[in-house]
């Protein structure tokens, strides 16, 4: 039989990997002979916009050189896939893909709209007797996912995080004098990239030396205040701030949504700079770090790069021994020594919920993270990874449409 596989939602620096694990497991499977990318998406196996990865990945060289490409070299969609009740022929040109190209499994690299779609799909195919497995493979850097210890592309994006932080942290500080920087970080509903800044606590830093998630109340007043305690003890404050915290001021709320509902969020940065200029009157500057939080593959984690192989590998495996419906999962056993697993859960679990950071991991203040909080996150951001490199810049493989 073939094989098809697509990537789906926002971009990481992982998700290649991902593809690659698939591809290399592929490779060694008696059972496989093609492996089909599917272009943007699921809507790539509806549009029959298909390419043959055997014909375009020639070595082992364009495997590593994919890996450590960033965003998603097959493109990506936001499609909501309907019920097969709404809309039946959607899923009938999906099963004409399939069996036109004799596939006999599809593994949907994403986040929690895209289990949904793993859930629906594999629901389809069992219902109708047709034998194609259906697997989805953990793809975010909210690192959001339920029953999932972390997502691939997280650890990368956090160390990315934290080395910007880092490097915020000596800029603010040359000039002798008042200043408050506020860096907005990508969150809508959940924290854990924004706490990750926190990993800085670890090599003795004292920044960020406030930090605001989602899943804390937030008031402009306290919020004032906790920035004016900080000042009398320090020239330089650096805040790290969740693009989706709440304020009773939604001035700065688009307004606008993507096709799965998700509001798009910008401008929790420069409201609380304005709010300081006003309220504090010192030097105040906010950084939206925005999509490089994603595909800066330059500051890519190890770790994060082998998991996500080791994860679309394991997809493989799970299709061939007759596993559909289910998302691979990273079960940790320990921190130190660091040591995971890989399991899996039925996809439907995973299918638009998210996990939110643990309240136990916040400080009584609202304002920090924990020591335990830390440890979770030191692993995923440990190793460094070798970037091909052409006229002082990275490579990246790059399929022509």
């Amino acid at each position: 039989m073939n094989i098809a596989v697509a990537q789906s939602g926002g971009p990481t620096v992982a998700i290649n990997a991902s593809l690659m694990g698939v591809f290399e497991q592929a490779l060694k499977s008696v059972e496989i002979d093609k492996v089909y990318g599917s272009l943007n998406g699921i809507e790539g196996i509806i549009n029959q916009n298909l390419v043959v990865l055997n014909d375009l990945v020639k070595g082992e060289e364009d495997i590593e050189l994919i890996k450590t490409t960033p965003s998603t070299v097959l493109g990506s969609c936001r499609y909501k896939m309907p019920s097969p009740d709404d809309k039946p022929e959607v899923y009938e040109k999906i099963v004409e893909c399939f069996k036109k190209h004799n596939i006999g499994a599809f593994f949907y690299i994403g986040g929690n709209d895209s289990m949904d779609t793993t859930d629906k799909l594999s629901k389809y195919t069992m219902q109708n007797g047709i034998d194609v497995k259906v697997i989805g493979i953990p793809k975010t850097i909210d690192n959001d996912l339920c029953y999932t210890d972390h997502t691939p592309g997280f650890g990368s994006a956090a160390k990315y995080l934290a080395t910007t932080m880092q490097e915020i942290v000596r800029d603010s500080a040359v000039y002798d004098l008042k200043s408050v920087t506020v860096v907005e970080i990508m969150g809508r509903h959940a924290g854990w990239l924004t706490a990750s800044s926190g990993v800085l606590h670890a090599n003795g830093e004292t920044a960020p030396h406030l930090i605001y998630l989602p899943e804390s109340e937030f008031s402009a007043e306290k919020f004032l205040n906790d920035v004016r305690a900080q000042l009398e003890i320090r020239n330089s404050v650096i805040v790290a701030v969740s693009e989706g915290i709440k304020l009773d001021d939604a001035s700065y709320r688009s307004g606008k949504v993507d096709n799965f509902g998700h509001e798009y969020l910008s401008g929790i940065g420069k409201l609380l700079e304005n709010l300081i200029t006003e309220k504090i009157g010192c030097k105040v500057r906010s950084i939206e770090l925005n999509v490089m939080q994603r595909c800066s593959s330059h500051l890519s984690s190890k770790t994060d790069i082998e998991e996500a192989t080791l994860i679309g590998s394991e997809g493989v495996k799970a299709a061939l021994s007759g596993e559909t419906g289910k998302m691979m999962t990273f079960e940790r056993v320990s921190n130190n020594p660091y040591k995971i697993e890989i399991g899996m859960v039925d996809a439907k679990l995973v299918a638009n919920a998210e996990k939110v950071f643990p309240c136990d991991w916040i400080t009584d203040d609202g304002t920090n993270i924990t020591h335990e909080a830390i440890q979770y996150f030191l692993p995923l951001i440990n190793g460094e990874i070798n970037i091909k490199t052409k006229n002082g810049m990275p490579v990246h493989f790059i399929i022509k449409k």
